[in-house]
């Protein structure tokens, strides 16, 4: 049996007899104004984190989830577009499309405004999307692109940036580990499947989504997600997975390499009112600019004694250099 025939298999039981213990959240449920979240959906939040975020779902955005799980998060991003096939949900598990259909129905029930026809569920997987290419504004999975393998990745990848519209987001949660997993690790499809033996260091994560095309990576959120110990997992060590919030942007491809945001500010506090790099970056005295790290090193490459680069805090919530 394949790893993904593991990963059917797996999300097909989840669907069936949810289990709240499947995957841990690191985030509370949304709470806003007229948005109630049935306890069902709830119970089946299979990700690590979110991907809705208010400042990307302005204008009645066209939206696509992959991974449906329980379709909370489906509910969440419908609150943002109120219209008839406004958000696509995309999975290959029959079984929780079904599922996410009947929760529909209570959340109709629970959200006056809500309507089922608000999302088109669709059978389908990450590396074969049917969706046209540059109609979607804003595409978002949560812990499913963590439990492909090299190849895979790459496809599912791609295929975000195909159906993305110049400029839309690819909003992610996925775990991710500072160490490679061992081989032993690795070859477990069920963890694999658990979200938890795929996990990759931040900076392969980034740079699979830049060879791919975005131009600009947004590292949103770096949070604590799970610990893998020798008592209960195939590993000698102590392997510790953070779940990490990133938007990927279907920018252009800057000459001098993509734009990665971990959370880098830039201060001047030099004798003139401000610092002009005559690059596009104009740094007012002792205010902070959030800058890229190409920027920083940039910055830090003039070896100015006026200029002070912060370390990366892997928080970023847009604004700043570029």
């Amino acid at each position: 049996m394949s790893y993904l025939e593991t990963t059917h298999d797996v999300y097909k039981e989840a669907a069936l007899t949810p289990d709240v213990g499947l995957c841990c959240t690191t985030n509370p449920i949304w709470e806003l104004p007229g948005l109630k979240i049935p306890k069902i959906m709830q119970e089946m939040n299979y990700g690590c984190g979110t991907t809705v975020h208010a400042r990307d779902l302005t204008n009645n955005p066209k939206m696509l989830y992959v991974g449906v799980g329980g379709g909370m998060e489906l509910l969440q991003f419908s609150y943002f577009n109120r219209q008839k096939n406004g958000v696509i949900g995309i999975d290959v598990v029959d079984e929780m499309l079904e599922a996410s259909r009947k929760n529909f129905i209570e959340a109709e029930a629970q959200n006056p405004w809500f309507k089922s026809e608000f999302v088109d569920l669709k059978k389908g997987d990450a590396m074969h999307l049917p969706v046209e290419d540059n109609s979607i504004d804003v595409a978002a999975q949560n812990c499913l692109f963590n439990i492909f393998k090299a190849n895979d990745l790459k496809k599912a990848i791609a295929e975000m940036y195909r159906v993305l519209k110049p400029h839309g987001k690819l909003v992610m949660s996925d775990p991710t580990c500072e160490q490679p997993m061992n081989e032993a690790l690795r070859n477990d499809e069920r963890l694999r499947a658990l979200c938890l033996s795929g996990s990759l260091p931040i900076a392969e994560y980034v740079k699979a989504l830049t060879d791919a095309g975005f131009g600009t990576i947004e590292i949103r959120a770096r949070k604590p997600y799970r610990i893998l110990d020798p008592k209960n997992y195939p590993t000698e060590e102590l392997i510790y997975i953070e779940s990490i919030e990133v938007a990927a942007i279907k920018d252009p491809m800057p000459e001098d390499g993509p734009c990665v945001f971990t959370g880098k500010a830039a201060i001047y506090y030099g004798e003139d009112d401000y610092f002009d790099d005559k690059k596009g970056h104009v740094l007012l005295k002792n205010q902070p600019l959030a800058i890229c790290d190409k920027t920083a090193g940039a910055l830090a490459d003039l070896g100015r004694n006026d200029i002070y680069i912060s370390k990366s805090t892997y928080h970023y919530d847009g604004g700043g250099c570029c």
